[in-house]
């Protein structure tokens, strides 16, 4: 029994690895690195970026960067959730073994890293801002990146399930963000009543 299940798992196994490979193969037979598109998804990697080297708050470049940090690792996993599943995909990867990485890596984080600063730095509502702007993400921005083809929705996928991932991407990282807030205070009183001691 347990010899047949490992044969299974082996053969699933070589069927991602064929699916690797036939991406790679069609990255290269349509030379997608000559293409509008595949410029237009570098673009998306490297212009958040340097937009984010200018705008970060350097006084809480670390708050920002662990908030961007965990929508980045967050967004990435529910991102190949969704790939893996066949929900969607990219058919102009910068990356073939990264599909996603424009995005997962850069401007999704980026768009919330900023508006989450500005939310600290005005004192504002976190739930309205970040649903604002998963709504702008989910129902305005994916809309487009579909109609230029950079983005393929498959089955019964639609925007609003996209919107529903957002939400859940920006709940998960405020919750770790306040965990490791809470857990530095903790620390830091817990040293400043040890040395009043």
């Amino acid at each position: 029994m347990a010899e047949n299940q490992i044969k299974q798992f082996d053969q699933i196994v070589k069927m991602g690895e064929q699916a690797q490979k036939a991406l790679n193969d069609y990255w290269l037979e349509f030379s997608l690195y000559t293409s509008f598109e595949y410029w237009l998804m570098v673009s998306i990697l490297i212009v958040p970026l340097i937009i984010l080297f200018f705008k970060i708050d350097k006084n809480q470049i670390f708050l920002m960067g662990f908030y961007g940090y965990s929508v980045h690792v967050i967004f990435g996993y529910v991102d190949l959730y969704t790939k893996n599943s066949g929900f969607l995909n990219y058919p102009f990867p910068v990356i073939p073994m990264l599909p996603g990485i424009s995005l997962d890596s850069s401007l999704v984080p980026v768009t919330f890293m900023l508006v989450y600063q500005w939310v600290v730095n005005h004192q504002k509502n976190y739930i309205l801002y970040m649903g604002i702007t998963s709504a702008f993400l989910a129902f305005v921005f994916k809309p487009i990146l579909v109609a230029l083809g950079l983005i393929r929705l498959y089955g019964n996928t639609n925007y609003f399930y996209l919107f529903l991932a957002y939400l859940l991407v920006i709940t998960i990282a405020k919750f770790l963000t306040n965990v490791f807030l809470w857990m530095e205070k903790k620390f830091n009183n817990e040293t400043t009543d040890a040395q009043h001691e």
